[in-house]
């Protein structure tokens, strides 16, 4: 599929302005989804070169799994409920910033998705790098994040505030 059958970013998403990371989604199944984001020089997360932190990607991933989470929603004729991360007990960047310029891809599969609304996903993110070059793709990081989608987002959130 190509990136317009999903539509734009924004109407996937509820991120906005420079919380929004991803640039758009390649492809999505019942059990995955291939998401795309552009590093930018100008972004706020930029260091003096125009790189993106590697800690950074965990928030790709994780917006990542919030659009498959709201395709998947739509697809069934109805919208995703707020989630949230809760974590994960190792992310892994095996590069310290994602250069200046580069194309991310980010690459999500749910193992497991809870009646009570717990799930975790297996996360990559990669580099597509010249193809000339015949280097491929590099994978730059990856996790096993765990997310939650309360059934009732508020009382969660004044839950967690109050403790």
């Amino acid at each position: 599929m190509n990136n317009n059958s999903f539509g734009s970013i924004e109407t996937i998403l509820p991120h906005r302005g420079t919380m929004l990371l991803l640039d758009g989604v390649n492809a999505c199944t019942d059990e995955t989804l291939t998401a795309y984001a552009i590093v930018r020089a100008d972004a706020w997360y930029a260091d003096a070169d125009g790189a993106m932190p590697g800690w950074i990607g965990i928030e790709l991933m994780a917006q990542a799994i919030a659009a498959h989470v709201a395709l998947l929603a739509m697809r069934a004729g109805g919208r995703a409920r707020p989630g949230v991360l809760l974590g994960s007990r190792r992310y892994e960047a095996h590069i310290p910033v994602f250069g200046r310029g580069a194309r991310l891809r980010i690459e999500v599969k749910e193992l497991l998705r809870g009646d009570e609304g717990h799930g975790a996903y297996e996360c990559s993110i990669h580099h597509d790098q010249e193809r000339d070059q015949n280097r491929g793709s590099v994978c730059c990081a990856e996790a096993v994040i765990k997310v939650y989608q309360p059934a009732d987002f508020q009382s969660f959130i004044e839950g967690s505030l109050g403790s």
